[in-house]
């Protein structure tokens, strides 16, 4: 009988032991993972920036096309340093239409962003009288609504070429457009896009019509 409750008592010093390591291992915090070097982390951002900066390439090149406007040839359209956005896409299925705002290469020195209305189509002939703009012969001109004066004076004619087009800006007073360059026209592969977006100044944010 001894025998049997030593026993009984050794058996269950044992599983005492036994229970109090399992308790001990459960509560055994887990290794922390290696933090990772000054290295690595260096790289994720050069990583980063550089899939920024190609994003923002992309874009640039593709799809927008960034101006400041530095005159006040367009207004009350668009005002003098306005900020706008030009769509890149907006004539990859389609050709610029009559009225249309579009940003361009300066004919004459290509270096240099131009902003201006598209007044002339390839093909037509543009007069110019008293400040009234007449295609093809038209007895009537074309709507001016948007100019902030009353433009004054005589110009043309002015044929245009095909494939190329007539600007002039909405402020005609003072504006340098077709009317005076020496190449008096814009070709297709010229126009860069069309206004689409006034982002600043910020209380003026808002698609360009």
């Amino acid at each position: 009988m001894k025998n049997k409750d030593f026993d009984q008592e050794e058996t269950l010093d044992y599983e005492a032991q036994f229970s109090r390591k399992r308790k001990n291992r459960a509560v055994e915090p887990e290794e922390e993972a290696p933090e990772k070097s000054l290295g690595r982390e260096l790289l994720e951002y050069v990583v980063l920036i550089a899939v920024v900066a190609l994003a923002v390439f992309l874009l640039t090149q593709f799809v927008i096309v960034n101006a400041r406007i530095p005159s006040s040839s367009m207004e009350n359209t668009i005002m003098k340093n306005d900020r706008i956005f030009g769509n890149r896409l907006a004539y990859l299925s389609s050709d610029p239409e009559r009225f249309d705002i579009v940003i361009f290469k300066y004919p004459d020195d290509e270096s240099k962003l131009f902003i201006k209305r598209v007044i002339g189509l390839p093909g037509e002939t543009v007069v110019i009288e008293d400040g009234k703009v007449y295609i093809d012969g038209s007895l009537e001109p074309l709507d001016d609504s948007f100019c902030p004066e009353v433009p004054r004076g005589d110009y043309g004619p002015f044929v245009v070429p095909e494939g190329h087009y007539f600007m002039m800006g909405d402020n005609r007073e003072n504006s340098r457009d077709s009317r005076f360059w020496e190449n008096k026209y814009v070709s297709r592969d010229q126009i860069l896009g069309k206004a689409a977006l006034r982002y600043w100044p910020i209380n003026k944010i808002g698609m360009v019509r």
